[in-house]
């Protein structure tokens, strides 16, 4: 089911976010404008988009997570592997993709404390966990 799942919504958000895409739901929508008068502009005509685009919308909002999800999950996994490669690399940073908003938020911040000019001559930190020890 997921490798089924997968594979569809992969193929899906592909073509969704392609130019032929936009190009026919743009003619759906005038197909329906078009039709309006033939309608007399009812009620119904008016409920066939409204509901068609709902539900459209409500299905890509699965599907875009779900690609959003892969490809955080596949870029996490590339950068945990650059940290173990690259010699000197702090590997505390591996997972930290786990911690709370507010802990990510922290070390971003003194990330950027410890790469900045340092007037005093103070040391930058040498691990996450002394980061978050700071808190």
């Amino acid at each position: 089911m997921d490798r089924l799942f997968t594979a569809a919504a992969t193929r899906i958000a592909a073509f969704a976010g392609q130019p032929a895409a936009f190009t026919a739901a743009l003619a759906l929508i005038l197909i329906w404008v078009l039709t309006g008068p033939v309608f007399h502009y009812s009620d119904t005509w008016q409920l066939v988009v409204n509901t068609a685009t709902t539900i459209v919308t409500f299905l890509m909002v699965f599907l875009i997570q779900n690609s959003q999800n892969r490809d955080a999950a596949a870029m996490q996994a590339k950068l945990d592997e650059v940290i173990r490669a690259v010699e000197g690399a702090r590997n505390e940073f591996i997972g930290i993709e786990h911690l709370t908003d507010r802990e990510v938020e922290m070390i971003r911040r003194r990330l950027e404390e410890e790469f900045a000019p340092h007037p005093e001559g103070k040391k930058p930190a040498d691990s996450v966990e002394r980061l978050l020890e700071r808190m």
